[in-house]
């Protein structure tokens, strides 16, 4: 029986979709897969990035999955066609939601994004919000040390601020709009905040979750049961960084090796 939404991630920064997700729909039933192994994505070849993405999609399939979300930005920008023709179930990516709130939030049409060195090669979220607004100006900046920071563990330190400062500070000054490319960027989103406070931060987790639910209800899937559904975290290297983001996002919440999932 298909009745989980299954949500995919190179490790933990996806959990920020699934937070969403259980927000906007209580009810359901979510099962995360981080696949740490392989952090990161965004300096793999597009060849392993396909193979990855098939495997996490395939593993959530197996355990039931009804929907699954690329919680990924590079796995959306290099894979997301293929497994929507591979799975007979609806797979959704975060870079068209991320795209949409862009428009909608950009007031001078002029926005940034930041992501790692595969999405931004791919210029996916230049052609998404191009598609969606013709006149507007995208500036796109890759920052491939974000993930790697964030999945040691140094997120919340000074040198991400220095990292950030490095990054973002030629960022034209007509950019009104900053588009976290990334699902683990959020993670470090107040810094950002704090640091360019004249800029709007869009992370696609919000619109990733509405696309979820109007998919649902249109596949007439949602949940009806009056109680809660679970959650389950899965990852195939559990370390401390991932406990403690797991922790944070979902206070409490036992996350289990792929070896003993069941």
């Amino acid at each position: 029986m298909r009745n989980s939404i299954g949500v995919f991630d190179s490790g933990v920064g996806g959990l920020t979709v699934a937070k969403a997700i259980k927000k906007l729909l209580p009810r359901e039933n979510i099962l995360y897969f981080g696949d740490s192994i392989h952090l990161p994505y965004g300096n793999k070849s597009e060849k392993s990035i396909l193979e990855y993405s098939l495997s996490n999609a395939n593993f959530l399939f197996k355990k039931g999955a009804k929907l699954i979300v690329v919680a990924c930005n590079t796995s959306s920008a290099i894979a997301l066609s293929d497994l929507q023709k591979k799975f007979p179930i609806p797979v959704l990516g975060v870079i068209h939601p991320g795209a949409l709130a862009a428009i909608q939030s950009s007031a001078s049409g002029n926005i940034a994004v930041i992501g790692t060195y595969r999405t931004i090669s791919s210029h996916i979220y230049q052609k998404e919000i191009k598609q969606l607004k013709n006149n507007a100006k995208v500036i796109e900046k890759s920052c491939p040390l974000f993930v790697p920071i964030i999945e040691s563990g140094f997120g919340e330190k000074t040198i991400i601020e220095l990292i950030i400062k490095n990054y973002l500070s030629q960022l034209s000054h007509e950019v009104d709009t900053l588009v976290l490319g990334c699902t683990h960027y959020p993670l470090i989103k107040s810094t950002i905040k704090k640091l360019f406070p004249h800029l709007t931060l869009v992370d696609s987790a919000l619109e990733t979750s509405k696309q979820v639910f109007a998919t649902l209800v249109k596949n007439k899937q949602l949940n009806k049961n009056e109680s809660s559904g679970n959650i389950k975290i899965v990852t195939n290297d559990l370390n401390e960084v991932f406990e403690k983001i797991s922790y944070k996002l979902f206070p409490k919440q036992k996350i289990q090796s792929i070896h003993s999932f069941s």
